[in-house]
Order: structure tokens, then sequence, then C-alpha cells
């Protein structure tokens, strides 16, 4: 089950930086950035599906998308100075409660 975990982790660090990039890629005008999404959310789908052995397929989507939109709102926040406010806050917070509550619910042996 760890190897499972850390398949997911790294999908989901994957999709967070090939999201990032389509940031930076600005539009598909920038090369490298553009070229970064479709390896990343290659390579985050690959891991997903090695993760996908051992765990259920609606708790590990929900794992993958939901940190992932955690994550991605966070370096929005932070690194590109996107709006933060309390219902922003709330809703991730949210999100957070309804991961936690789809693992819990899960049969992850």
């Amino acid at each position: 089950m760890i190897q499972a975990w850390i398949f997911l982790i790294l999908a989901i660090i994957l999709e967070v930086a090939g999201t990032t990039a389509m940031k930076f890629s600005d539009g598909f005008s920038k090369l490298l950035p553009s070229v970064l999404i479709f390896v990343c959310y290659t390579l985050s789908f690959i891991a997903l599906t090695f993760a996908l052995k051992k765990f259920e397929m609606g708790v590990a989507y929900a794992i993958w998308a939901g940190l992932g939109t955690v994550l991605i709102t966070a370096i929005g926040i932070m690194y590109f100075e996107e709006s933060s406010n309390l219902i922003k806050f709330f809703s991730i917070l949210l999100i957070v409660i309804g991961v936690i509550g789809l693992h819990l619910s899960g049969n992850n042996s």
C-alpha cells in the first residue's frame, strides 16, 4: 500500500506541475512550458494508473483531483497573486474534508 501512496503523491505533484506549466505557457506561446504540460500530465496519468492497483478508483481520483485543486489554488494565491478570501478558503476546506471522507469510506486494503 505504501507504493500505491507513493504513486498517488507522485501523480498529484506531476498534475500540479503540469497545471502550473499551463499558466507559464501563456496560451501555448512558450515552448518549454507547453511541452512540460504534456510530459507532466502523461507521467501523472501513468503514476495514477499504478496507484489504482491498490486504491478504489473513486477514492484515488478524489484524492488526486482534490489535493491537486488545493495545491493549485495555494500556488495561484502565493505566486500568481490570485485573489484570496474567506469564501475561497472555506470552499477549499470543504474539498479537503470531502477527500478525507472519501478516503475514510473506501476499502484501501
